[in-house]
């Protein structure tokens, strides 16, 4: 039996996630006020006490998710993954708790990630919407089909659920033709930009300095990562898929589909929420699923 442990990105995020670690435990509580000097606010903060709203901003979503999973992982006493995954922020936190990443260093190329994405988002007004209900193919297809906008497939989450992501203009022309294909529903999602498309390609050129000049060890054991669903122990294959990742799709469904066929049996879902357990059961109902 191979245990894969899994973790999650943004969406996740709920109001007062991670306080009961803060409150019962020394290490928890040490390490969640590390983060409030390392990023210069008090995001524990933000976690523990405010609006959802608030919570949902790029750069505090995404330390918080970190922080939560990370925090996590570290106060599991039986941790020993098999093999890591993350959908796409929680591939730094799969690093950091797979030994690859020092906490401090992750914290702050996940900081850095956050700002940079949410800088390119302000810049050009992009969204993201998910498609339920059609091939993968006929989505890339349409996608491609629109050359005066962009829009692209971003999210292979489950068989039947991929998001595109893109342009306003763009994602609303592909929705219409999805739409006619028959896609049972296009729904517009309550992000900030066209995470992972062309339009994140001055993040990714801020995030890719930022990696570069940061230590990575061989992480304990192989990561399959977003880009090309492949697993990899090797850093600079690592440093280079956490850059493209940016810009390139989440493959999910093919992550969990080639660590099934790896062995894994077990998929623990590391972080706030349980919506990669639902997803994991859409690809394959057979495996367990479970939470830390």
């Amino acid at each position: 039996m191979k245990k894969a442990y899994i973790f999650p990105g943004q969406g996740s995020q709920f109001k007062g996630m991670g306080k009961d670690l803060y409150d019962n435990s020394a290490t928890a509580k040490a390490l969640f006020e590390q983060a409030n000097d390392i990023l210069g606010f008090r995001i524990t903060d933000i976690m523990f006490d405010v609006t959802d709203e608030e919570l949902k901003q790029t750069k505090v979503t995404q330390p918080a998710i970190f922080l939560h999973s990370v925090i996590l992982a570290k106060e599991t006493p039986d941790f020993q993954p098999d093999m890591i995954a993350g959908h796409s922020l929680g591939e730094f936190s799969a690093l950091v708790s797979a030994g690859s990443l020092t906490f401090e260093d992750g914290l702050r190329l996940v900081s850095a990630r956050a700002l940079a994405m949410q800088k390119a988002c302000e810049a050009n007004p992009s969204t993201m919407a998910a498609v339920l209900n059609l091939s993968d193919q006929v989505i890339e297809d349409i996608c491609a089909s629109i050359t005066d906008e962009i829009v692209v497939a971003a999210n292979y989450n489950c068989p039947g659920q991929v998001v595109i992501s893109g342009s306003n203009e763009g994602v609303a022309k592909a929705g219409e033709k999805l739409k006619e294909a028959g896609a049972k529903r296009v729904l517009l999602l309550p992000v900030g930009g066209a995470f992972h498309s062309p339009l994140m390609q001055p993040a990714r050129e801020e995030l890719a300095t930022a990696i570069e000049s940061t230590h990575f060890e061989r992480p304990s054991c192989p990561i399959y990562q977003n880009i090309n669903a492949q697993p990899s122990q090797d850093i600079t294959t690592i440093k280079a898929n956490l850059i493209a990742q940016l810009t390139g799709a989440v493959r999910w469904t093919q992550s969990v589909q080639n660590m099934i066929a790896d062995g894994a049996t077990v998929f623990v879902e590391c972080g706030p929420g349980k919506v990669l357990q639902g997803l994991v059961k859409k690809i394959n109902a057979e495996v367990e699923t479970r939470s830390i």
